[in-house]
């Protein structure tokens, strides 16, 4: 039997011969591609098993009761004690290399008008640096910090090196690799930056035919942010952060420029609490905001739903106990994963193979488009799993900043990015001693000056930051 014998004999056997049906027509190139998606990316007997799980999981969910959930770890309940001590266990996870940070990265700034990464945007601080480099050395900032808890003096003679795991997609890939080699890696050494690639999934027809996005290509889409787990596995980095000897993950979004990475309070306090799964949770806004909240299933598993789960009603009902609405918890995709827990729900979830089906108009190769399913994971699906959680408060104006939408957005714009992380830094001038000079409206601090508005007293305390008329002012030596 020949190799396009086997080719047609693989789909043949398993319902889905039409994507053969022109071989014949397709020039020697677009055969190659033909024969490469239907080799590498199509698992035909996983594809109709998630199919038809998939569809289970759903008509089960519709029968699903949900109740909020109640216990949260208050910022405004812990004395300073005990934050310095969750703070000081975290450093000390950190600089025993105990903690690594996942980023998810494989979106694109396409609503924000670019086709790069996400991550490579610019918001238009006084710096212009990227939301990657805003990470990176934050990151850089916090391995300062635990190097110099570490050796107890305050001296940086520990090297620490805080391992960042960065999953990709193949629209981001090769992008993100590029910003990050034109930058030397923001300071960070090579070794401890792992990138992976998100996975995909392709397009089926309700009926689940594989559907074709041209003559040669198969329509695929990328299997959501819950793929990650499975790209874990099939990369092999889930393997390599265990033969690292990591013990728990910071896991966030790219697009969150306020997103405290490697937060060692945060760490200290899952880790003390000796939680498998941890979320950093915000009060909503108001009943209506467009957000999932956090909620406890029947069997008092932890989920989220998503806004358009929750009718009006309910979500701005409120606990006449406490005056807050009932379902007030909401998500924001800042994660804690235990690596026992983590390997688990990846390996429950493969077995599982039950996606959310999503309908989508799919461009198929006529030209036009067909009704169609997307399969989606969420990375919160297997959070049910998780038997001890800490759902762990933190301040909106010091945590989330979002950047989703396009400039001059009503919400969740550059604008309202770059004005957050500006208003955090005159915070963090006035906290200690200084002030602004008048009209200035914000401040940037570096965060290789300060992660989290340590240090800044001798710098600033009784100066005044900034001239007169200045917007917005980047804190270096010019700026006093």
């Amino acid at each position: 039997m020949t190799c396009i014998d086997t080719l047609r004999q693989k789909c043949a056997d398993a319902g889905q011969q039409h994507l053969m049906d022109e071989w014949d027509t397709l020039s020697p190139a677009e055969q190659q591609q033909l024969a490469a998606d239907i080799q590498k990316e199509l698992d035909f007997p996983f594809i109709a098993r998630a199919l038809e799980a998939s569809k289970a999981a759903a008509a089960a969910a519709a029968h699903h009761s949900s109740e909020p959930v109640s216990d949260v770890v208050s910022l405004q309940s812990a004395d300073a004690q005990q934050r310095a001590e969750w703070r000081q266990l975290g450093l000390q996870l950190i600089a025993q290399g105990k903690v690594g940070v996942l980023l998810l990265a494989g979106g694109q700034g396409t609503r924000l008008g670019s086709s790069a990464p996400k991550g490579c945007y610019d918001v238009g601080l006084p710096s212009h640096k990227s939301l990657f480099q805003l990470q990176a050395e934050r990151l850089l900032a916090v391995q300062r910090l635990a190097a110099a808890a570490a050796a107890g003096d305050g001296s940086n003679s520990q090297q620490v090196a805080i391992p960042w795991f960065i999953m990709t997609s193949p629209f981001t890939h090769q992008e993100t690799l590029q910003h990050f080699e034109q930058h030397s890696f923001f300071g960070l050494q090579r070794s401890q930056v792992t990138f992976f690639q998100q996975g995909f999934l392709p397009c089926l027809t309700p009926e689940g035919k594989v559907i074709m996005e041209s003559r040669s290509k198969i329509a695929k889409a990328p299997d959501g942010n819950g793929g990650l787990y499975r790209a874990l596995q099939s990369s092999g980095t889930l393997a390599k952060m265990q033969g690292m000897g990591l013990e728990a993950l910071d896991v966030y979004c790219v697009d969150n420029i306020l997103a405290r990475v490697a937060d060692p309070e945060y760490l200290g306090c899952c880790h003390s609490r000796r939680a498998q799964l941890g979320c950093r949770v915000l009060a909503k806004a108001y009943p209506g905001e467009k957000v999932g909240v956090f909620a406890r299933d029947a069997d008092g598993g932890l989920q989220v739903l998503e806004y358009s789960e929750l009718d009006p009603a309910k979500a701005a009902a409120l606990d006449p106990a406490t005056g807050k609405l009932f379902f007030n918890w909401s998500n924001i995709c800042m994660h804690y994963f235990a690596l026992p827990w983590l390997e688990a729900a990846a390996q429950q979830l493969q077995a599982a193979a039950a996606y959310h089906i999503a309908a989508k108009q799919i461009p198929e190769k006529r030209g036009g488009k067909v009704p169609g399913v997307k399969l989606e994971m969420f990375i919160f699906d297997p959070f049910h799993s998780a038997k001890d959680v800490t759902l762990f408060e933190v301040a909106r104006e010091d945590h989330f900043a979002p950047v989703k939408n396009a400039p001059g957005s009503a919400a969740d714009s550059p604008e309202a990015a770059r004005a957050a992380l500006l208003q955090q830094g005159a915070r963090w001038v006035a906290a200690a001693g200084g002030s602004l000079a008048e009209g200035v409206a914000g401040v940037e601090v570096p965060p290789l000056l300060s992660y989290a508005g340590e240090g800044l007293q001798d710098l600033v305390g009784g100066k005044v930051v900034g001239r007169a008329g200045e917007e917005a002012v980047l804190l270096d030596e010019k700026s006093l």
